[in-house]
């Protein structure tokens, strides 16, 4: 009797342990943006096709078969649409056209087209805070037409003590000086928070919301995969009748670093991160779907926010409004440098997988057009050690054009600096502490004139030097280089551990950072010595971790082969070695 008890306790208990074996090799279906990486691209300094010396939309189709080769499966490029270049695209005049130097909508439409041949989906930069001062918006409020009048933040004068016009409030842009600009033709001024040619759009006019809506739904309608929202933190201001009609200034910051034109002089609480900001990108959010719903491709919308995490983390969305499935996660940016312990970076990795919600996609950035470049910031030892964090962390794995092969950022002279962050110090020496156009320097592709990225006298910025020995083709041909480490992290990335594996960190030392992946009977262990120091690190520290590994990926630093068995409890690391291990069980 006894017996016959048992038997259905134990098959309920084995139907139990299958069913739970089941579950977990039906993985939960990704969607494509969940798993990817991100490959940035800044159109005008990626390849020039037709010799102006300024990349293009053509010399982008060319060279796909390159970013498919990486491992990457989405582009994303900085904006493509007409603009008069006061900020290099993101001073957008027509977001219905392609600009002039960079090509044609059919231009565009055969790179959608070799793009879907090669399953690479294309993400466009959308610039919804502002727009030109030479679009027909602005013209016509110029103009006198209340419609477009209302598409701008406007708002009387200040008359000083002198009998002189001053702007309304202390409020600065983010280039220096007053984010106010006076115009005759309306008797106000209109707000720039970006260069005096970028007007703030009025996002309290449904009317701007609406244009907003339909600019993505052109886009996303012609195939595009997706945008990156530029400054979306910087959409609202705050309601000026809450302060009896009028924008109140911001307090200062208090900080004793910069002058008082800086924008960094005031502590930006009317200007940034606004409430209704949230709610907008959630509207925003609405349409991506509507689209997607439509022809079946999910779209993913990522968003450009410098902010404090718990800000960051609200662009996912809130209750039942779905946000952002990519706010931007800026923290190996911000927070750590190459002078950082391994503690800083455990920190930084770990504050947004704390912070965002369980059930949301982390994502790693640690660079962009707006930045020092990865191996200038950490320094170029590091570059194979931070592509492994990027792209073997959970979640999405963001790469700026050139951090696969290691380039760094580039002297642009005082004479050739064109960035506004740069020319507007009217310093020609210090100036290199505010531009942005080292990291903006041409690819390096190979060792020919202009590093292959051009086959003109002049490019719109000088090439990096060195670029004749650190470009694509060297690496490309070298036994060992960083190109072919990136490649074997992204393949390696591909494997289920990667996409469905948990994760543990630490700082095994103050140099030495390394953490697991497992899954199953998989586990991963990826160690990044910080320092050129030799250490022998014990990875018994981690739990159900013991007896020998093989190395899977390392970094050019290291002086093992892959394949080699090492003990985990004594391993020693090099100086600057990075090494991918597989636990043998």
């Amino acid at each position: 009797m006894k017996r016959l008890l048992i038997l259905p306790i134990l098959s309920i208990f084995i139907l139990i342990c299958e069913g739970s074996v089941i579950k977990q090799e039906n993985e939960r279906d990704l969607e494509w943006w969940e798993t990817t990486i991100v490959y940035q691209i800044y159109p005008r300094s990626f390849v020039d096709s037709d010799g102006d010396g300024i990349g293009d939309i053509k010399g982008i189709t060319s060279k796909l078969e390159y970013i498919k080769e990486l491992g990457v499966g989405a582009i994303w490029l900085s904006p493509i649409f007409q603009s008069p270049m006061y900020d290099f695209g993101y001073d957008i005049a027509d977001f219905y056209a392609i600009h002039d130097e960079y090509g044609t909508m059919e231009d565009f439409d055969e790179l959608l087209d070799t793009a879907n041949e090669l399953d690479i989906k294309v993400v466009l930069d959308l610039v919804p805070n502002h727009t030109s001062n030479e679009s027909v918006w602005f013209q016509e409020a110029l103009n006198g037409n209340e419609k477009y009048y209302n598409y701008f933040v406007w708002e009387d004068g200040v008359v000083d003590d002198n009998g002189n016009l001053q702007p309304p409030n202390n409020w600065l842009n983010h280039f220096r000086g007053s984010a106010w600009e006076y115009r005759e033709e309306v008797g106000q001024f209109y707000l720039h928070q970006f260069v005096v040619g970028q007007p703030d759009l009025n996002y309290r006019n449904p009317d701007v919301v609406n244009e907003m809506k339909d600019i993505i739904r052109f886009w996303l309608e012609k195939g595009v995969a997706g945008f990156r929202v530029d400054a979306v933190n910087c959409l609202f201001e705050v309601d000026k009748e809450l302060f009896g009609g009028k924008y109140p200034d911001e307090p200062f910051s208090g900080r004793t670093d910069v002058d008082p034109e800086s924008h960094d002089y005031l502590d930006h609480i009317y200007t940034k991160d606004q409430n209704e900001t949230y709610y907008m990108v959630y509207e925003f959010r609405e349409v991506f779907d509507e689209i997607s719903e439509k022809d079946g491709m999910p779209r993913v919308m990522m968003a450009e926010v410098y902010a404090p995490i718990h800000d960051v983390i609200r662009y996912f969305g809130e209750g039942d409004r779905l946000g952002s499935q990519m706010p931007f996660n800026f923290d190996l940016i911000t927070d750590v440098d190459g002078s950082s312990s391994a503690a800083d970076i455990k920190r930084a990795v770990d504050k947004f997988l704390t912070y965002k919600p369980l059930d949301k996609v982390a994502n790693w950035v640690v660079g962009n057009h707006d930045q020092s470049r990865m191996a200038t910031r950490y320094g170029t030892s590091l570059v194979d050690g931070i592509n492994m964090i990027v792209l073997l962390l959970p979640g999405i794995g963001v790469t700026y054009m050139g951090e696969e092969i290691g380039m760094v950022d580039g002297y642009v002279s005082w004479e050739d600096t064109v960035d506004p962050a740069g020319c507007n110090t009217n310093d020609p020496i210090n100036y290199v502490l505010k531009s942005r156009d080292p990291e903006r320097t041409p690819f390096q592709w190979n060792a020919d004139k202009n590093a292959g990225f051009s086959t003109a006298d002049k490019t719109w910025l000088p090439v990096a030097e060195g670029y004749e020995t650190l470009n694509v083709e060297v690496q490309i041909n070298a036994e060992r280089s960083h190109l072919k480490v990136y490649q074997a992290i992204a393949d390696l990335r591909q494997e289920a551990t990667f996409i469905y594996g948990r994760y543990d960190s630490l700082a095994l030392n103050k140099d030495v950072f390394a953490f697991m992946r497992w899954y199953k009977d998989e586990r991963y262990l990826v160690v990044v010595n910080m320092r050129d120091t030799e250490y022998v690190v014990d990875l018994t520290y981690f739990e159900n971790v013991d007896g020998d590994a093989s190395v899977v990926v390392r970094s050019v630093q290291s002086p093992r082969d892959e394949g080699e068995i090492v003990d985990v409890s004594a391993l020693p690391l090099a100086g600057h070695e990075s090494i991918v291990l597989r636990l043998l069980l």
